[in-house]
């Protein structure tokens, strides 16, 4: 096994035991992602070697200076971060070509506290034009190409991130999620990808800290416990986002006393296609019943769910949400009309329709946000978890720019394919995507664990279980 075979915790200790330095970490990640990159295209802007490999000895020294014990999990670690987090000296083009010069001044907090841990920043990896879209391509570095058939979408947004982890570019990844973007990737790419309860990872610089929350910044690994250790390092109050959570103590410490008691199995609400109202391809849901059955050999009690909520209600509401923020990030740089010419179709129609929005119209959407949220609660009151599939298709053809139809029906918007994402964002929950198995092709696919409110530790106990019985999948690796 290769240093990049490890996974990131293995590779930590091997750091931390001297059995492998900081510049030998450092030049195995260099020599693969020379070797595969090319063909996947998931990491951008890549550092010159010969600096990285400079900053890796310097880890090195301050370890013998410290007397081995280095500063956290990351210490010397190479990490790519997501092309739409502000980097300090590395290019963040956001996916567009207004951007592609644009070499930000100061790091994002998150990268602060990442860098603070002792990662060396790399590069970053690939995204959609200002991640809209859960098909990772864009004008300035073009498409990234899923792991286990390059011929195939990589998912988005975090799509470079998904598949630089899943073809060990890297050991851990950044990523962030509004409509699925750590949850669809990961599944497309069989690797773990964890949405955090609103506010857990705060996020600065933003243009409004009070009302735009819908994405979150978090974590993306190979194996629960190093999602639990990039979280960590990512989680915690900043006052700088007002509302976000308050600081605990480590997730990856507390990940181990996951029990589940034979006299009170976790109860899962399986919601499938919420009552043939999701459209979805042949074999996803009966791929995800596999991963169901894992668990109800695990002991949990699985029983399908009705929603209980019209999905329509929630769809168009999500709708004039979505439709507001994004106008809201577009519109400044539609202050030079000559950037109308620059901006992908499908991002001008969402800026396009939410400029047609009434205030009425924004209250009424949160009005119905609040309204869902409230009848999710409900929900938890007869399961512990619920239960989906993480996408409706398999990876679809790279050269495609979204699905038009699924199943012989037709989709109505360029997300309307990814809807099955939207109950945990739109409700602020906790969100684990778990590998489920692969289809009669060999393409993977994913589930999501949705956990009641502010229930991230429980939802990560509740996956670290279910990696134990699913290795069957998780063995399962792209050609090398």
């Amino acid at each position: 096994m290769t240093l990049t075979d490890l996974p990131a915790h293995e590779l930590a200790a091997a750091i931390r035991k001297g059995e492998a330095s900081c510049r030998e970490v450092m030049q195995a990640f260099l020599q693969r992602i020379e070797a595969v990159n090319p063909k996947h295209n998931a990491i951008v802007s890549l550092r010159d070697g010969d600096d990285l490999l400079r900053e890796a000895e310097r880890c090195d020294i301050e370890l013998v200076r410290g007397g081995g014990e280095p500063r956290s999990f990351l210490f010397g670690l190479p990490q790519a971060i997501k092309d739409v987090v502000p980097t300090a000296g590395i290019r963040t083009t956001f996916g567009s070509p207004i951007l592609k010069d644009f070499v930000p001044a100061a790091d994002a907090l998150m990268v602060q506290r990442m860098k603070a841990a002792g990662c060396i920043v790399i590069g970053k990896t690939n995204t959609p034009e200002f991640g809209l879209g859960s098909h990772t391509f864009n004008e300035v570095f073009g498409a990234t190409r899923n792991a286990f058939d390059a011929t195939k979408s990589a998912g988005g947004s975090s799509g470079g991130a998904a598949v630089a982890l899943a073809t060990r570019m890297l050991p851990v990844a950044d990523g962030s999620d509004s409509m699925g973007s750590l949850r669809n990737p990961a599944a497309w790419n069989n690797v773990f990808g964890f949405r955090p309860s609103q506010g857990r990872v705060p996020a600065w610089p933003v243009q409004d800290t009070w009302v735009t929350h819908f994405g979150t910044e978090g974590p993306m690994a190979r194996t629960v416990k190093d999602l639990a250790l990039l979280l960590d390092v990512q989680a915690g109050y900043d006052p700088r986002a007002p509302l976000s959570l308050a600081s605990e103590p480590s997730f990856a410490s507390r990940l181990d006393d996951a029990t589940l008691r034979s006299d009170a199995p976790a109860r899962i609400g399986w919601l499938g296609n919420l009552g043939g109202h999701l459209a979805m391809e042949v074999g996803v849901l009966e791929v995800c019943e596999e991963g169901l059955a894992r668990l109800a050999g695990m002991g949990c009690k699985v029983e399908a769910l009705s929603l209980g909520f019209a999905p329509e209600r929630l769809w168009d509401a999500w709708l004039t949400w979505r439709w507001w923020l994004v106008n809201g990030r577009i519109a400044p740089y539609l202050k030079n009309p000559e950037n109308r010419a620059l901006i992908k179709p499908e991002a001008l129609w969402e800026h396009d329709q939410g400029a047609q929005l009434k205030a009425s119209q924004v209250m009424a959407a949160s009005v119905e946000r609040t309204a869902f949220h409230q009848h999710v609660l409900k929900l938890f009151e007869h399961c512990d978890v619920l239960a989906l599939p993480s996408a409706q298709v398999w990876p679809f053809p790279v050269d495609e720019r979204w699905p038009k139809e699924i199943a012989g029906r037709a989709m109505d918007t360029y997300h309307r394919w990814m809807e099955v994402v939207i109950i945990a964002t739109f409700a602020g929950l906790p969100c684990i995507s778990v590998p489920v198995g692969f289809s009669a092709t060999g393409l993977p696919m994913g589930m999501q664990l949705i956990g009641p409110p502010r229930s991230d530790l429980e939802v990560l106990r509740l996956a670290k279980l279910y990696e134990a019985a699913a290795s069957d999948v998780l063995v399962t690796r792209p050609a090398r």
